[in-house]
């Protein structure tokens, strides 16, 4: 049987930032930001070049070993066959290992620009298959649904598949996050937490995740009972205190803020009148970035875009 048919000019994809959780939603709600990741991938005659700027640029492998390589030769094993050569060109804006979906941004962007290099690939990797193809490689639908889908998304595994709705956040709110200088890896913010919780907490947990629903699409007054978490964050405290005692602090002021994925970035959900008193609330050992909300998701754009 014949192998894909590839095309010539290259593609370019870009992808978003992500924050996961949101507080009570663990593993299952996430929301897409206006910080991103572009790459553009061109088959060539033979070999592998990779070019990396930004985030990563120093440390990134230029080999197979890079993340959003593997994605790429995964996503051609699905469409058929691999090309024989590939040029890839990185600019990476998401920090890594800080909770903001670095790795899902490189999972996405992989096989997203592997589908649209390969000519017919939407028959057989449609964006359901898209989905459960990146949670495949991720491990958990959460960050890569909002990245896919961009928007506010509520994922979860069903007979095995990643599955995923969209909905629109309401627009008046603002994400500020806060980045700190030091990473912390997800494994080690997933070792601290406990096999089981007390029922209390949990029911606690289910009532808050639901609220988060409707605050973060149509009630955002809501948003700071509806960010309440007692399933991850505390556990998680002891790996990154500083983001701890920020969250705290903000909440403490009125503010709905959370860790943002494993940690240790904090996110807080804003609005316009208030992001630039929120944006000064952390002081100069955080990078506060005043972020929009993506509402596209992944997406092929044009060269000279």
């Amino acid at each position: 049987m014949a192998g894909p048919a590839f095309r010539a000019a290259a593609v370019r994809v870009r992808v978003p930032a992500t924050s996961a959780n949101l507080g009570p939603g663990f593993d299952a709600l996430g929301l897409a930001l206006g910080l991103y990741d572009d790459i553009v991938v061109r088959v060539a005659d033979a070999g592998l070049h990779i070019d990396i700027a930004g985030e990563g640029g120093e440390t990134l492998p230029r080999d197979e070993n890079h993340l959003l390589v593997r994605s790429l030769r995964t996503a051609f094993d699905l469409l058929g066959g691999q090309p024989r050569g590939l040029e890839i060109v990185c600019a990476n804006r998401i920090p890594h290992g800080r909770g903001l979906g670095s790795s899902s941004a490189a999972i996405c962007a992989g096989i997203v620009a592997a589908r649209a290099v390969t000519i017919g690939a939407e028959a057989r990797l449609d964006d359901t298959a898209l989905l459960e193809l990146a949670t495949e490689i991720e491990g958990h639908p959460d960050n890569v649904a909002a990245c896919l889908l961009g928007g506010f998304t509520l994922s979860w595994m069903e007979s095995g598949a990643a599955r995923a709705i969209r909905m629109e956040p309401a627009e008046s709110v603002v994400p500020v996050v806060f980045v700190p200088g030091k990473p912390v890896l997800t494994e080690t913010a997933r070792g601290l937490l406990p096999r089981t919780v007390p029922h209390v907490d949990a029911a606690a947990n289910a009532g808050r995740a639901a609220l988060l629903v409707e605050a973060l699409t149509r009630r955002p007054e809501l948003l700071l009972p509806a960010t309440e978490d007692r399933l991850h964050q505390e556990y998680r405290a002891p790996a990154m205190p500083e983001s701890a005692a920020l969250v705290e602090r903000l909440r403490a002021d009125g503010v709905p803020a959370v860790i943002s994925g494993a940690g240790p970035t904090v996110m807080a959900l804003a609005d316009a009148d208030t992001a630039d008193k929120v944006e000064a609330l952390a002081g100069n050992d955080w990078a506060a970035n005043r972020l929009s909300l993506d509402l596209r998701g992944a997406s092929v754009l044009p060269l000279a875009a």
